[in-house]
């Protein structure tokens, strides 16, 4: 990062974050990208391209475009979200999606986008699956977004290369850091226009930023060394999901595909139990469930720490 060779991004200046970008658009099977600060900006960016004011984008319930990026697109782009349930294994039904696309009529906003997540609260996407939404997204002429701020992880657990996956999608945005351990950074790949039209976006939401190079070297280290070990964080998660169920608590060992363990806790352990993994060093979170993710910080030995953090609190919990 502090060799990193730098110049003004805002101008396109900038040899580190054009070779990320286009790194990463090659990788995705796109022809452009785009270098933004947040998965949320990306996300944001997108849904801005895609739409106009008074369209619609349709998207999960739980998904992070429409519950958890502070409804960024209606406030700042008026386009409308509609959210439908997640199937358990994260996918969205094709019947509820049609379901809910307006008719072309003055009453309704305008149904323009459909945006998928992968991995969906740490579960993959079938192959299979994302391609027939796209057969149904060109059908209905829709727009499809992935929302791909752990496709990395999806791609190593199904062994196939990225573009494999983002391919089938118009426009999808890659975190960088997440399991791959860039300090910050995301980029959104599509096709050349719409980035054109995401990058003037980015200007206006503030994100356009000067000798970014720094950071995108961090990014381009990261996509050349930590892709492959994000299956370290699949084995410790399986581990840890393990163990914790042998201990007694509720976990979907069906859930566990990558890098993420939900733990289904009554409403009045939730705080405590966050409290007590705390004061042992161990930071987790999560809203309706506890969320546990391993990423590369994340050792054998930290697994059998946590593990003895919560047989500690059981024991006092239930004693």
């Amino acid at each position: 990062m502090a060799g990193a060779d730098v110049g003004d991004d805002v101008y396109g200046e900038d040899p580190t974050v054009n070779r990320l970008e286009n790194m990463v658009a090659e990788r995705a099977g796109m022809n452009a990208g785009l270098f933004v600060p947040s998965g949320t900006q990306g996300n944001l960016l997108a849904i801005l391209a895609h739409c106009e004011r008074g369209d619609e984008y349709i998207a999960g319930q739980q998904a992070h475009c429409y519950r958890f990026e502070g409804g960024g697109a209606a406030v700042l782009g008026g386009v409308q979200p509609q959210p439908v349930d997640f199937a358990p294994d994260g996918r969205l039904d094709l019947t509820d999606i049609k379901t809910m696309i307006k008719p072309l009529n003055d009453h309704f906003a305008v149904t323009r986008l459909v945006c998928l997540e992968n991995t969906q609260a740490g579960k993959v996407l079938p192959l299979d699956y994302q391609a027939q939404v796209h057969r149904f997204a060109t059908e209905h002429g829709l727009a499809l977004h992935l929302d791909g701020a752990r496709v990395l992880n999806a791609s190593v657990a199904q062994q196939v290369p990225l573009a494999t996956i983002t391919a089938r999608y118009h426009s999808a945005t890659i975190c960088l850091s997440k399991g791959l351990g860039a300090p910050v950074g995301s980029v959104l790949v599509g096709n050349s226009q719409l980035i054109a039209k995401a990058r003037r976006w980015r200007k206006m939401a503030g994100g356009g930023m000067r000798q970014a190079g720094i950071l995108a070297a961090a990014g381009i280290y990261a996509l050349d060394n930590h892709v492959e070990r994000l299956a370290d964080d699949h084995v410790r998660a399986a581990r840890l999901a393990v163990g914790l169920a042998n201990l007694g608590y509720a976990v979907n060992l069906a859930e566990v595909q990558t890098n993420m363990v939900f733990v289904d806790t009554p409403a009045s352990m939730h705080e405590p139990l966050i409290a007590h993994l705390r004061q042992e060093g161990i930071l987790a979170g999560g809203y309706e469930r506890l969320r546990l993710v391993t990423h590369l910080d994340v050792t054998d030995e930290d697994i059998d720490t946590t593990l003895k953090a919560f047989q500690a609190f059981q024991f006092v919990s239930f004693a």
